[in-house]
């Protein structure tokens, strides 16, 4: 398995809980964007505890719109999972690679350009777990056994 296989078909031939949990963060994807695109504050104060409440009506609208737009994003990208998943399964090692990154500059940023909140929100967690997480999904939707086997036998 590689990462830019030469054809991309729907052969998947990492370990399966690599699979099944793509297949779950593909779901979660989802369900968050559209939280994002239809709370009516975009899931920032309900969920991410961005006191939109002590902003001026313009500033929280704004930050609202930020927020669905985010939404729509993810929505894309939840939708271009689905079709990794449904049709072109080797494509899931580097469907990972973009988890890893997406949710390493979450952190990143989040450092860089810290908002305030009134509590610690879901993804802020998320943001310190995921990165390790999908590494070690990366790898195993490698199957880095399989490719040591087939070096071993052409030896």
């Amino acid at each position: 398995m590689k990462v830019l296989p030469k054809e991309i078909n729907n052969n998947y031939e990492g370990r399966k809980i690599a699979l099944y949990l793509f297949y779950l963060f593909t779901i979660m994807t989802l369900v968050r964007s559209l939280i994002h695109i239809f709370a009516p504050d975009g899931g920032a104060q309900t969920i991410a505890t961005i006191p939109l409440d002590t902003f001026t009506d313009e500033g929280a609208s704004a930050v609202i719109l930020i927020f669905s737009l985010w939404g729509l994003s993810q929505l894309i990208m939840g939708i271009f999972y689905v079709i990794v998943s449904w049709r072109y399964r080797s494509l899931i090692p580097l469907m990972y690679l973009f988890i890893f990154i997406e949710y390493l500059m979450r952190f990143i940023l989040g450092t860089l350009k810290p908002i305030e909140t009134n509590g610690t929100a879901p993804g802020a967690i998320i943001n310190f777990i995921f990165p390790p997480l999908v590494i070690i999904l990366f790898l195993l939707s490698l199957d880095l056994r399989k490719a040591k086997k087939l070096n071993d036998v052409s030896r």
